[in-house]
């Protein structure tokens, strides 16, 4: 699977210890009516407790620029939220990361292991689309094992 191209997400989500937040590329969108959401964790992931008892999380759409943020959230869990200057958090708790234009607030509608994975299913309840006053950078895509600049043309 790592000679298939896909785009970087990085989930977020409140818990009883504080802020969750990990990679994921596995983002996809299930349905528009009503709107539903998709991703998958690791069984062995540091954030797979609290993603398992999680409401509601954040899925933000990472660009090109934010190739530091997606390496960051994929490394060491204590070392995700320790830069409080990247984040904020939502009036209904869930973090949210500085500089990402486009992001969803979803409740967890399912939660489903899978082999070694549990696809998570989230019904959308929120979309920030700030692209038209951020700068136009293309997606961050993730491929054979690194994160590469989709090249966009018109």
């Amino acid at each position: 699977m790592r000679h298939y191209p896909a785009g970087v997400t990085i989930v977020t989500l409140n818990s009883a210890d504080g802020p969750i937040g990990f990679t994921a590329t596995s983002f996809a969108s299930l349905s528009a009516e009503p709107p539903f959401i998709s991703f998958n964790i690791a069984e062995t992931s540091s954030s797979i407790a609290a993603m398992l008892r999680a409401e509601s999380l954040v899925v933000h759409f990472l660009g090109e620029h934010q190739k530091h943020l997606a390496q960051r959230f994929s490394k060491a869990a204590e070392e995700r939220f320790s830069d409080r200057s990247l984040w904020t958090t939502l009036d209904t708790g869930e973090p949210v990361l500085h500089g990402t234009p486009i992001w969803v607030r979803a409740t967890v509608h399912q939660l489903i292991p899978i082999g070694d994975h549990t696809l998570v299913v989230g019904l959308v309840t929120r979309v920030h689309d700030n692209t038209e006053d951020a700068p136009s950078a293309g997606p961050l895509v993730y491929y054979n094992g690194a994160y590469h600049r989709a090249e966009i043309s018109d």
